[in-house]
């Protein structure tokens, strides 16, 4: 049975494994959210948040879906739209709701996470990238509001940017593995990313680098 299950994963492309994922995670982080908890959060650690640029028009998206859902409807009934064409639309409609409504959940329950052995740099369900703290040189403020994707990489710079925008830098003493949304893997040295607060993320972050410098001057 075990592997009849892997044949058939491995028939699937990765790209739509790899979606497939997103869903199941999104709709963990529904529950999550209902449940008031965030995932990958262990005692000690840091939440470093960076869903506040984005959940205002998030949710105010989400509103007017679930407001032309209900519209559908009205105006499907009073057309006598026939029951089977009316509830496709409805799960159309329906599914896109919880698609937007589990990826505003991700971006609030998957924070970035700031650890005694790591640094977590997290995009909702859809990328998640560890970099050992021995592995970071230095750690800048820096603002940047033109990133042109959400999870992008140029020669051996990664940005994960909201709402095009970056306000953190690592700089790593050597490369660590990437694995984009969708499975392309890549090696870079300099990570950006956005918080919330970036003075406070700083601030967690700082001893990060810190604890590496002490260690090159011993």
């Amino acid at each position: 049975m075990l592997t009849a299950v892997r044949r058939v994963r491995s028939a699937i492309p990765v790209p739509v494994r790899r979606v497939m994922s997103f869903d199941l995670r999104g709709m963990v982080s529904i529950a999550l959210w209902i449940a008031r908890r965030r995932h990958g959060v262990p005692t000690g650690a840091t939440a470093v948040s960076y869903s506040r640029a984005q959940t205002p028009l998030t949710a105010l998206f989400l509103f007017f879906m679930v407001v032309e859902l209900v519209a559908l409807e009205v105006v499907l009934r009073a057309l006598h739209a026939p029951v089977v064409l009316r509830s496709v639309f409805l799960l159309v409609d329906a599914y896109a709701v919880v698609a937007v409504l589990a990826m505003l959940a991700a971006a609030i329950t998957r924070p970035h996470v700031v650890s005694a052995q790591e640094v977590r740099v997290r995009y909702g369900a859809f990328f998640d990238l560890r970099v050992p703290r021995d592995r970071i040189a230095a750690v800048r403020r820096a603002g940047n509001h033109n990133e042109s994707g959400m999870v992008t990489v140029a020669g051996d710079q990664l940005a994960v940017a909201v709402s095009s925008q970056t306000n953190l830098v690592l700089d790593l003493t050597e490369p660590v593995t990437v694995v984009r949304p969708l499975g392309r893997q890549a090696r870079v040295r300099t990570v950006r990313f956005y918080a919330d607060d970036p003075v406070a993320a700083h601030a967690a972050l700082r001893p990060a680098a810190d604890d590496r410098q002490r260690q090159e001057s011993v």
